[in-house]
């Protein structure tokens, strides 16, 4: 995970009290918006409509895989803010855009079959220290947006960390794919829980694809090949640099000259 400011109103959490803590925070003191840092509560109408109007569309990285929006601000923060700093309020908005992502990789005929949305799984070290299972509770989220919506669908921790992965910040895409290659299995009872249901694997972000990739590879060596795959954000693809042109501003909104965000965490 790159180091990232926190945003006002949230304090880092780690581990279960402090994450519940920040939670209690949460609901009885006023927060700052975690999208831009306003004073209108923590999801503030503008990041929220931002959220909700953006169109989900294939990502860059692997085209099956469908996202809801690019990892840019205010995503990107509100991402942050909930897997990183307990912000579990912003579950429910993130959640919906995770299942509009899902239901735009289905495609047009979803089908009659119950889905079943399997997370990617998180170390369990990561997972002990932010108190939490981020993509988890998203992928909660997301199956209640859309049975909302009249889809049969519950989400299932189907996968399991196989062996230790090193830390993917900083690597490149051949080198996360080498890293995670085998390192998720399916857990015990996979196929009994998800009798008659088709399975749809569910992230947070994509950045290279390779966490998706290798989740994708373990389902389908245990019998289960996944119908689709979503994601709240994909990461935008750096731009190649260009020569300043006067007359053409090179500033990005972001501050980093070509606009992009700044790098996203190792998926």
């Amino acid at each position: 995970m790159p180091t990232t400011s926190t945003p006002p109103g949230h304090q880092p959490a780690r581990g279960p009290f402090a994450h519940a803590l920040a939670g209690l925070l949460d609901v009885l003191l006023p927060a700052r918006c975690a999208g831009c840092g306003t004073d209108r509560g923590q999801l503030c109408p503008d990041c929220r409509q931002a959220l909700a109007t953006a169109l989900p569309s294939p990502s860059a990285a692997l085209p099956w895989v469908h996202a809801a929006a690019p990892y840019a601000d205010p995503v990107r923060r509100l991402l942050l803010a909930h897997k990183e700093r307990g912000a579990l309020r912003l579950a429910g908005p993130l959640g919906d855009a995770l299942a509009r992502s899902v239901r735009a990789a289905l495609g047009p005929d979803p089908g009659r079959s119950p889905l079943l949305l399997v997370p990617v799984p998180s170390a369990r070290a990561a997972v002990r220290a932010r108190g939490h299972d981020a993509t988890l509770r998203l992928a909660d989220a997301a199956a209640r947006s859309l049975r909302r919506t009249g889809l049969d669908a519950r989400a299932v921790p189907l996968l399991r960390h196989a062996r230790p992965v090193a830390d993917q910040t900083g690597l490149s895409a051949a080198q996360r794919r080498h890293n995670l290659h085998g390192a998720l299995a399916v857990r015990p009872g996979a196929h009994r829980r998800s009798a008659g249901c088709r399975p749809v694997l569910v992230d947070d972000l994509v950045t290279t694809g390779a966490s998706l990739a290798e989740a994708a590879r373990a389902l389908a060596g245990a019998g289960l090949p996944p119908r689709a795959a979503a994601t709240v954000a994909a990461a935008v693809p750096h731009r190649p640099h260009r020569p300043h042109r006067p007359h053409r501003s090179t500033r990005g909104r972001h501050g980093d000259g070509n606009g992009a965000a700044p790098p996203p965490p190792g998926r």
